[in-house]
């Protein structure tokens, strides 16, 4: 078969190139490994998570705060099983709804293991040991990434697990060991501390989630210790993990000094790494970078220009949004358009309780760039809507150019965060300054209000502080 358009991998970079190319009245072939479309966002990623962490949410709230709003509810017992079956109803949901666009939007669908024969054909390996070839104009490398691990440590998927097996664990740990305090960790480990889990976090640098802007980083250890009373080890170096049996041991070591944790569990959330084995790249003179697929940073195409690449296999941030922006470019360049990205404005999001959300530069990155810059923060505490409805951890930080006043970062850490941050992206793409935000009206009262007074702190004029 022939098409103007194939794309290896379906998660959100890939199905999203493929429905974009479709609207612009092109022949696209999508091409997925396995039975269920999505990738690992879908399928043990984003969505799952996200799924387990509002449903243990729930019942963490039930527990900790439907007293003080006068709802009485007894003794309350988490249902591990319903929780993952409910996570598992939710992915099969989103499955069939992805399905669907590729029919409505006639998007031929292969599953099996794609490989290039040459620039422009791929061989598909199907499950069945039967094989297909097919033709194709453009390219579209969209396979995303796979867990990190740490090669002395044996992934059992057991005891020692990953990302994808803490997503459907039969019991919950009774002490949970994580190795890595970045966003994965951070989350899974809410997940099980609202149902009770004893966690132990485990990290190489000095503080959680290292690559956000540190105040949004000590607010999140503060509620957390708060919420939950976790174990915190940084600067701690893993050195070997065993499978015990019943229980796991993780030997770490700092400053010359070692120390052994035990757990029923040890989860390893230490990154991601892109995911192109198989695909036969070298047949296409393609070398890899670091393990990363290298192109032009305008355009995405690769070192074979009908090649192009999205997503977790190149460089920048491993978000699922980005991948998905990157598809609509591509699809958007093949067509003749000339699309843009603007990289300083995709947002960072942890789905922790309460949420955090970042966009732009960080206090951090404005030190290191020599940029002069003023600070507002604004704490949850302090907003009506926030302390209505007994969600007042966290607050926002905004981060202003001193001299011309322009927005240059907003972080957020509290409830909506994730959905707060979009009027910041918004707002920067247009290269607001904090003026800007403070003459723009926001009904009160609401969460959002907290944005507006954050730019108003920047200048010692908020409201309500």
């Amino acid at each position: 078969m022939q098409y103007k358009i194939a794309i290896i991998g379906s998660g959100p970079g890939g199905y999203v190139t493929a429905i974009r190319a479709a609207q612009l009245g092109m022949s696209v072939a999508l091409i997925e490994k396995y039975e269920t479309l999505g990738g690992t966002c879908l399928n043990v990623g984003c969505i799952p998570s996200k799924a387990l962490l509002d449903s243990t949410e729930h019942f963490f709230k039930a527990t900790k705060d439907f007293a003080e709003h006068g709802i009485k509810t007894g003794t309350l017992e988490a249902d591990i099983k319903q929780i993952i079956n409910r996570k598992n109803n939710v992915i099969k949901k989103i499955n069939d709804g992805v399905s669907y666009l590729m029919k409505k939007n006639k998007i031929t669908v292969y599953n099996g293991t794609a490989s290039f024969i040459d620039k422009n054909n791929i061989k598909i390996s199907i499950a069945d040991d039967s094989e297909e070839t097919i033709t194709a104009d453009n390219i579209v490398v969209a396979t995303g990434s796979k867990p990190s691990i740490l090669p002395f440590v044996p992934i059992d998927k057991t005891r020692v697990i990953t990302s994808t097996e803490a997503l459907s664990l039969s019991e919950i740990p009774k002490n949970l060991i994580v190795i890595g305090a970045g966003v994965i960790g951070v989350e899974l480990g809410s997940v099980y501390a609202r149902l009770g889990s004893k966690i132990t976090f485990v990290e190489f640098a000095d503080t959680m989630i290292s690559t956000m802007d540190k105040t949004i980083a000590k607010e999140l250890q503060k509620v957390m210790t708060k919420d939950f009373s976790p174990n915190y080890y940084f600067n701690h170096k893993v050195t070997k993990v065993e499978n015990l049996g019943n229980e796991v041991s993780v030997t770490a070591e700092s400053n010359g000094q070692s120390i052994e944790l035990k757990g029923d569990y040890c989860l390893v959330c230490i990154g991601r790494k892109p995911y192109t084995e198989g695909l036969n790249l070298e047949a296409l003179g393609i070398v890899l970078d670091k393990g990363k697929i290298p192109v032009d940073e305008n355009t995405l195409q690769t070192s074979v220009p009908n090649i192009y690449a999205i997503g977790d296999v190149i460089r920048g941030a491993m978000l699922a949004h980005k991948a998905s922006e990157e598809g609509i470019l591509v699809a958007e360049i093949i067509a003749g358009q000339k699309p843009h990205i603007n990289y300083n404005l995709i947002p960072s999001v942890v789905y922790t309780f309460p949420e955090i959300a970042s966009v732009g530069l960080t206090e951090e990155q404005l030190k290191e760039k020599g940029i002069a810059y003023k600070i507002g923060n604004f704490p949850f505490s302090a907003l009506g809507r926030a302390v209505a409805s007994g969600d007042t951890n966290g607050l926002v930080k905004v981060l202003a150019n001193s001299t011309t006043d322009e927005v240059l970062g907003v972080h957020i850490i509290g409830t909506r965060a994730a959905d707060l941050i979009a009027e910041a992206v918004s707002a920067m793409e247009f290269r607001t300054s904090a003026e800007d935000i403070i003459r723009t009206s926001h009904a009160h009262p609401t969460y959002a209000e907290a944005f507006r007074e954050a730019c108003m702190a920047t200048d010692n004029r908020a409201i309500h502080i």
